[in-house]
Parts: structure tokens; C-alpha cells; sequence
């Protein structure tokens, strides 16, 4: 049964894929968002290459950004780590510089010139910013950015135009076109 979903989903994205792509609509509209049951994530994974293989069958580039181990990855780095192990109440005041480096990660890609306007750019593990950092957020960041189309696989659901991201907090309204396996 998991499979038939993400068989669907792969099938909506196709079709996606092959309506045509207007050039002067505004980065916000250039969102795709993949809407999937958060225990799907697994499975999807394993099959994330089926959807590079739409991608470059339709014509289109393909990039995919990882974005699970980004937080663990900035952590790591972070000066202040020991200090947030020891005490970490005192990481709340620094998450803005994490979602302000997710946001460059994100946008370096999307300028690339190697990529242009033919491009989907794919975010895989965007479940994994929970609750560091808001999809929301990071979309608006990086929307004016968008060439071609940012595609985010998206644990979570999808009620009427409100996305709510593994149902663990309340959801966001967003501009973007939502991919679905309408069940």
C-alpha cells in the first residue's frame, strides 16, 4: 500500500512536470510541495532517485539538497557547542544564525550558475529542521532566488492550503503548488 502512495505521488509529479513553465511568475509560485504521510519517509528515500529520473525525462536539470544532517552539521561547528550540551536552553537565542546558514546553504544552490531556469532544485529531509527551524521560513527566504522551481518533499499533510509539517505544530498557509497522493 506505501508503495501505491509514493507510486502516486511520482505519477502527480509527472504531470507536474509536464505542464508548461511560466518564466514571470514570482518565486513563490515556482514552489512545488510533494505532500506525504511522515511514515512514508523511509520509503521515499529509498525511491528519491525516481524522481530525478522524471525530472531529467521531461527535459528538466535536476539538483537535490539534503538538508538531515544540516542541523547537526551546524551544531558541530558552532563554537558554542560544549556550552549548548552543558546548558541547552541557551540554543534558542541561537537559532537564527542556524536558519540564517540553512538559508545561504539554500540560496548558494539556487544561484548556481550551473543551474538555471530549466532546474528543479529538490529539498530531501526538511522533517529533520524540526523544531530548529521553520520550512515556512526557509521558503520566503530563499524564494527570490528561485529560477526554475524549488521542489520540497514534504513529511506532513496538507489541509486545504495549510501545510502542517509532521503534525507536530501548527501548519502555514503558502503560496506554492501542492503534490499530492490525494488520500
Amino acid at each position: 500500500m506505501s508503495g501505491d502512495r509514493i507510486d502516486q505521488l511520482l505519477k502527480e509529479y509527472r504531470k507536474q512536470l509536464e505542464l508548461p513553465w511560466s518564466r514571470s511568475i514570482a518565486g513563490r509560485q515556482k514552489v512545488w510541495i510533494a505532500v506525504y504521510d511522515p511514515g512514508l519517509e523511509r520509503r521515499l528515500r529509498l525511491r528519491v532517485e525516481e524522481f530525478e529520473i522524471e525530472t531529467r525525462g521531461s527535459g528538466h536539470r535536476w539538483h537535490l539538497i539534503d538538508l538531515t544532517t544540516a542541523f547537526a552539521e551546524w551544531l558541530a561547528a558552532n563554537e558554542y557547542r560544549e556550552a549548548y550540551f552543558a546548558e541547552p536552553e541557551l540554543l534558542s537565542g541561537a537559532l537564527g544564525d542556524f536558519v540564517a546558514t540553512l538559508t545561504d546553504r539554500v540560496r548558494t544552490a539556487l544561484e548556481d550558475p550551473g543551474l538555471d531556469e530549466n532546474t528543479v532544485v529538490a529539498l530531501l529531509g526538511v522533517g529533520s529542521l524540526f523544531p530548529m527551524a521553520r520550512v515556512s521560513e526557509l521558503v520566503d527566504r530563499v524564494a527570490p532566488a528561485i529560477r526554475g522551481r524549488l521542489f520540497v518533499l514534504f513529511p506532513g499533510h496538507l489541509d486545504g492550503s495549510n501545510y502542517r509539517l509532521l503534525d507536530a505544530r501548527d501548519g502555514w498557509n503558502y503560496l506554492a503548488v501542492p503534490i499530492t497522493t490525494g488520500g
